[in-house]
């Protein structure tokens, strides 16, 4: 959900060139027609409007899929008025979701019998999956606190700074304390013996990160769990671990099958993995899989019968399509371990591409890592007359969405362009994103140094209720990409 903000104050209406062929009258903006339009004129004024949109393909900030094969989108498209929550009337539905599971836990070793199904459930996106996955450890601390006749007021979790904005919104949505471990120069990531000494007999769980957002780094979840466990056995707590593998549940069982991070560690009584990224379906569509049945507390899930039969659910939301569901047991069937092995290295592989493409410019210090999510972080080494602010502005004139953010506390000060390899990204497309920022590298060099340093001065400071106060180096660097920006786009040319 998106706060509603409308991105023009201008107009009231809409218009539209093309569906004048349909209907003559502009439409208003905010409010309902009183009566019907044709649908073609419907169609046109929308499509026109989306043309502005950027190009998914060309998103390289997203990890989320952009491409599926032509016999998958027929299988969405046959199952989009299908609701998922109407499992007596979709039984061959239900049944997929539930062989999703278990294929998926067992490819993160979950230890089951022969016979033993899994634990788990389908969600809208691995933030669900959180939640879901929050709430149980959340229960199941009270349960044990209130057995003990001990405070149960006062639950926390904790993870490292770099964590997705969703682990917050647990934290908020639901009391829980975050104890967040900061980051540093240099090293991006929860540090795993500082993460154990925030551990208190409060502690629902520690949440490890496989795969950060910032930078496709894996945490050490091997580190954790062995450190964990000793400290559980000198305190008697029995401190849990959950694996937020979002981006790298379905990249480390094809490319690193030795790596330990998943259920065959003790103390992992969780994991959720987001379907839509690195599962290789649109968006939508997530997981969570839990141990053993006994690490989701019963008295979560809910039983409904008004559908048609008993059906146990847990779940945030009650209605959802079926259509990600389906689309994520094609790709499991489609590509087996063989094709996702293939997809990961041959993303990989277009990862170091990039990378050593942007090495040798010489321009730029490289913050990723080789082995983790396929994808490339970098900073400028010389920032001084230009920011990364201004390369990912200006990349924007190529059609290239490339995100530059700053680091979490306390490694705030470094500034990087992130580039998501996803499935449809190629090794051309690689090459050619580097020769596209090289040009504009080559356009930032031309511009007049003096510039940005007048902005600087100038940019220090603000006033603030009649008080002058020094600007944060965000909105210095803000102010002058902004200034900047205007700057290029006057001297622009035409690019055909």
């Amino acid at each position: 959900m998106v706060l509603s903000k409308t991105a023009s104050e201008s107009d009231v209406s809409v218009h539209s060139t093309f569906a004048s062929r349909y209907v003559r009258s502009s439409l208003p903006r905010f409010e309902m027609l009183e009566n019907s339009i044709p649908k073609e004129a419907a169609f046109q004024i929308i499509n026109d409007e989306l043309m502005l949109d950027g190009n998914p393909r060309l998103n390289l900030a997203s990890f989320v899929t952009t491409w599926m094969e032509p016999e998958c989108d027929k299988l969405m498209m046959a199952a989009i008025n299908k609701n998922y929550v109407d499992m007596d009337e979709y039984p061959v539905t239900t049944e997929l979701q539930n062989r999703c599971v278990n294929m998926i836990a067992h490819l993160f070793n979950a230890p089951l019998g022969e016979s033993e199904t899994a634990m788990g459930v389908g969600t809208v996106g691995s933030s669900e999956a959180i939640m879901l996955a929050g709430l149980a450890f959340k229960r199941k601390w009270q349960n044990k606190r209130k057995a003990e006749g001990k405070p149960y007021d006062k639950p926390n979790i904790v993870t490292g700074a770099n964590v997705q904005v969703c682990w917050e919104k647990f934290a908020n949505y639901f009391e829980v304390e975050l104890k967040e471990v900061k980051l540093r120069a240099g090293y991006y990531v929860m540090d795993p013996e500082k993460a154990v000494e925030l551990v208190d007999e409060n502690t629902i769980c520690v949440a490890a990160i496989l795969g950060s957002t910032l930078n496709g780094e894996f945490e050490d979840v091997k580190r954790l769990n062995d450190l964990l466990l000793e400290k559980n056995k000198k305190t008697g707590w029995d401190t849990p671990i959950h694996v937020d593998a979002a981006s790298g549940g379905f990249i480390a069982p094809f490319i690193y099958p030795e790596l330990e991070w998943d259920f065959r560690l003790p103390l992992v009584k969780s994991i959720n993995v987001s379907g839509h990224k690195y599962g290789l379906v649109y968006a939508g569509i997530g997981w969570v899989i839990w141990r053993t049945k006994e690490d989701l507390p019963e008295e979560l899930i809910f039983h409904i019968n008004y559908l048609g039969a008993d059906q146990p659910t847990f779940t945030l939301n009650f209605s959802k399509g079926s259509s990600q569901v389906i689309a994520q047991y094609y790709q499991l069937i489609r590509l087996g371990y063989e094709g996702y092995r293939n997809v990961m290295e041959n993303c990989r592989e277009n990862a170091l591409v990039l990378k050593d493409g942007l090495e040798k410019t010489g321009r730029f210090n490289i913050v990723s890592k080789d082995n983790g999510v396929p994808l490339v972080a970098f900073s400028l080494k010389d920032n001084s007359c230009h920011d990364e602010f201004e390369v990912s502005d200006m990349l924007r004139r190529f059609g290239w969405i490339v995100p530059a953010y700053t680091m979490p506390p306390d490694a705030q000060h470094v500034t990087v362009l992130r580039v998501v390899i996803r499935e449809d990204f190629s090794r051309t497309l690689a090459e050619r994103l580097v020769l596209d920022i090289t040009k504009v590298i080559h356009e930032l060099d031309a511009l007049p140094a003096k510039l940005s340093a007048k902005i600087t001065v100038s940019s220090e400071e603000k006033v603030k209720n009649g008080t002058v106060v020094k600007k944060t180096a965000l909105e210095t660097q803000r102010e002058i990409t902004d200034v900047w920006k205007k700057f290029v786009m006057a001297r622009k040319t035409k690019v055909c």
